[in-house]
């Protein structure tokens, strides 16, 4: 019932966790799929292996999430090499420990141009293209921090909060293009940015016990609700903040 035949997905961070499961089920359900990655070349050409032996077809490219004129040229290469996009998946993101009033100028400001910045400059890139073709698909990951704070990560927090009043912002602005955009906001993923609090096992125990379903997702559980909000099946969902949190936290 969910299928992206002929269909195009721009997917940020896909190296990796949340981006690459997205990736990967995108290429199951029929799309062509290019990722973007920072450092790890070796992980994005797996992926892509990954894709194309799904009979897709894959692309990665370098991209610094930051840097508008980086994500200008991301836009521009996969439309050039792939014809189209479709769905734009905005899933490049840091999470780091910060206390507030020990928090460094660089450490605030990097996270803030990576998780918020990025998002809109890649948004600004992909909406001619979708404009051009009349509509399309953005989903933008932010997470359940963005909504009810995070103490100890109040920069995190801050440009995840961003992200969704963004989003919000933009369903209204593009519902006329027939351009849908939404939100997926995880809680706590069992992902590689979190190997190094969850090298802890006490506390990573302590994390399952606070969600009500009992586990911690993996990858995967995030990337279903982000192909449901792409496909035609959520064809009348703009503007929606998708919480997939295992009933951790329950705002609206």
């Amino acid at each position: 019932m969910i299928h992206f035949d002929g269909k195009v997905v721009l997917v940020t961070g896909g190296s990796r966790g949340i981006g690459a499961s997205t990736a990967r089920m995108f290429a199951e359900a029929g799309a062509d799929v290019a990722i973007t990655y920072t450092a790890r070349e070796d992980a994005a050409r797996e992926v892509v292996g990954e894709i194309e032996r799904l009979g897709r077809r894959g692309l990665a490219l370098r991209c610094d999430a930051a840097d508008p004129a980086s994500c200008s040229r991301i836009a521009e290469e996969t439309e050039a090499r792939l014809g189209r996009i479709d769905i734009l998946v905005n899933n490049a993101g840091i999470w780091t420990y910060g206390e507030s009033d020990r928090m460094s100028d660089e450490v605030w400001r990097r996270t803030i141009e990576v998780n918020l910045n990025g998002t809109f400059y890649m948004c600004r890139a992909v909406i001619p293209v979708m404009k051009r073709q009349g509509g399309g698909r953005i989903i933008n990951i932010s997470s359940t921090a963005g909504q009810r704070g995070e103490a100890l990560h109040s920069h995190y927090a801050a440009s995840k909060g961003g992200v969704i009043s963004f989003t919000k912002s933009l369903a209204s602005e593009l519902a006329s293009f027939n351009i849908l955009v939404n939100s997926v906001a995880p809680g706590w993923v069992d992902t590689e940015m979190c190997d190094e609090v969850f090298g802890d096992a006490a506390y990573k125990e302590e994390v399952r016990l606070t969600i009500p379903l009992g586990r911690i997702p993996s990858p995967d559980d995030i990337a279903g609700p982000v192909l449901f909000l792409a496909s035609d099946l959520a064809r009348h969902i703009t503007g929606e903040i998708l919480n997939v949190n295992g009933g951790s936290v329950l705002c609206g």
